[in-house]
């Protein structure tokens, strides 16, 4: 038997670890950073797979001050077998912010993650839906609704989500965040609050305004301030699972991949906006996005399109 096979896998973090490492780092993130709790997930997993790794390697009684750039070297080869790469940069980048943390507070002399190489990420131009597409998906509330399989509430609620994710390009957790009091009817606009407590306006379109008229005079109990946007028949907060949940129903009802998700409506809110000739700072801007760099991959996409459409329709092509 081998050893793998014949010892139990490493435990968990015990409590002492966790209040000395990662509890005051995961109260920065949540309270200074605002990390969305799916971010805070994400770093989590990756601190326990990173003491597992320490403590199977034997390296976890040396104290985390004690680890250097080969330790860091050993465990990004190790975790190559577990992880897909994308996976794995996440987890570096997770841990990489927590030794930050810790050197900022005077607990560690050094970041050993500092230069540790990481494999290449494929470049993958992300997902998204053709126009003719997108008007499919968002037919599907009605559609259901004409032939009696959902409410009135239910339709107008989920077309409602799905023209925010798309018309405004909201994250799914801003779309879930989202409060009475950020948003101007008047003027067609929400205040989003996005990733590092950065603020943007998100102009919502005509449509999804209209939307979110009908469903806020019709629908919607409680529409101060504080009160949520989208909501569950018991007039709760919208989760971000259920938002996922509703979004492959109607893919489902337009014959679309089931693997798309709601990041990849705004995917297509991007993609659209540049076919349609928009600046790319002005994208940018609307995605809060922090580097124009993040920005640029929606360019290959459209370049890639374009070159789709040339093929097809040239002669000489």
């Amino acid at each position: 038997m081998s050893k793998n096979e014949s010892s139990p896998p490493p435990a968990p973090p015990p409590e002492s670890v966790l209040a000395a490492w990662w509890e005051p780092f995961a109260l920065h993130l949540a309270k200074e950073r605002r990390y969305s709790p799916y971010t805070l997930r994400n770093y989590r997993q990756a601190f326990d797979d990173f003491y597992r790794w320490l403590v199977a390697s034997g390296l976890e009684a040396r104290g985390y001050d004690e680890l250097d750039a080969r330790d860091m070297r050993d465990f990004v080869i190790e975790a190559q077998r577990r992880f897909g790469r994308r996976t794995l940069h996440n987890h570096v980048s997770a841990l990489r912010a927590l030794m930050k943390y810790w050197l900022r507070h005077g607990r560690l002399q050094r970041n050993p993650f500092v230069g540790v190489p990481l494999p290449k990420l494929e470049k993958r131009l992300p997902q998204f839906l053709t126009e003719e597409q997108m008007k499919a998906l968002l037919l599907g509330p009605q559609r259901l609704l004409d032939n009696g399989s959902i409410d009135a509430f239910t339709a107008w609620r989920d077309r409602l989500v799905m023209e925010l994710l798309y018309g405004a390009g909201l994250r799914v957790s801003e779309l879930s965040g989202l409060d009475y009091g950020a948003i101007d009817l008047k003027e067609g606009v929400a205040r989003v609050m996005g990733k590092g407590r950065k603020e943007r306006l998100c102009p919502l379109g005509r449509i999804a305004t209209a939307v979110l008229q009908k469903f806020r005079e019709e629908f919607a109990r409680n529409t101060s301030a504080r009160a949520p946007v989208v909501i569950t028949r018991r007039f709760q907060r919208l989760p971000v699972r259920q938002v996922q949940l509703l979004l492959k129903r109607y893919l489902a009802l337009a014959g679309l991949p089931l693997e798309l998700t709601p990041h990849k409506l705004r995917h297509s809110y991007a993609t659209h906006l540049l076919n349609a000739g928009a600046d790319l700072r002005l994208v940018q801007e609307l995605l809060g996005h922090a580097q124009l760099s993040t920005t640029q991959i929606y360019t290959h996409v459209s370049v890639a399109r374009l070159q789709e459409i040339y093929a097809k329709a040239h002669p000489r092509a």
